[in-house]
């Protein structure tokens, strides 16, 4: 019997979903993470091996081989550059990625008059990158979590940010001022098993897109 296909899934805010989409094409078995702590679950058919990572991690396992394919947020293709097969648009997991900044700020408040900034943020070289790309000198803090804190504690003037809804900036008293991109949930293939693997694979995906183009999961 040939070995399982191996697919990361990112725990977090975009899981349920990457799991109830799985199981919408018959994949059987993943119960089996939302009733314990397991980071390896393979399904009924043993046809494939679902690996349950930190969102960051999942490129990473997927470019080097450890993982056949993935599903993350295009934020962290963004962040992290990874040499990857990305041929499907998930359709959920919707955010963007922004630049943000108290309500009240004073001074060089409009991107048009920035020449330098200190910002805050889990994306550096997303942030280093547009910024750079601008002619705008960047000091970047990397934080790992409550970014919406930093400047409300004088450790940033700005944050990058992602954001679905912007409640959590408006609570914080701060708003968006610009849109670095667009994000959603991605299917991506190492390139490698693409290969090597192409027909069972190439069937995954094509169910994938049936699913998602007839309204997900």
């Amino acid at each position: 019997m040939e070995q399982p296909i191996a697919i990361a899934l990112p725990k977090g805010r975009l899981f349920a979903e990457v799991v109830a989409l799985f199981e919408a094409i018959g994949i059987r078995g993943l119960e089996a993470f939302r009733d314990s702590r397991r980071l390896i679950v393979e399904d009924a058919s043993r046809q494939y091996r679902f690996l349950a990572l930190r969102d960051a991690d999942v490129p990473t396992y997927v470019e080097h081989g450890a993982a056949d394919a993935g599903v993350v947020g295009k934020d962290q293709l963004l962040e992290h550059g990874r040499d990857l097969y990305e041929p499907l648009d998930l359709r959920f997991g919707t955010c963007r990625l922004v630049v943000a900044q108290p309500a009240d700020l004073k001074g060089d408040g409009r991107p048009e008059e920035w020449s330098s900034l200190r910002v805050a943020t889990k994306y550096p070289n997303v942030t280093e990158r547009h910024f750079t790309q601008r002619g705008i000198q960047v000091e970047i803090i990397k934080l790992y979590g409550s970014i919406e804190l930093a400047p409300l504690v004088g450790l940033a003037e700005r944050i990058v940010d992602l954001v679905a809804s912007g409640r959590t900036l408006k609570e914080n008293g701060l708003v968006e001022v610009e849109e670095i991109a667009e994000s959603s949930a991605r299917l991506i293939v190492n390139r490698a098993a693409l290969k090597t693997r192409y027909h069972r694979i190439r069937a995954l995906i094509g169910h994938l897109r049936a699913q998602v183009e007839q309204g997900g999961g």
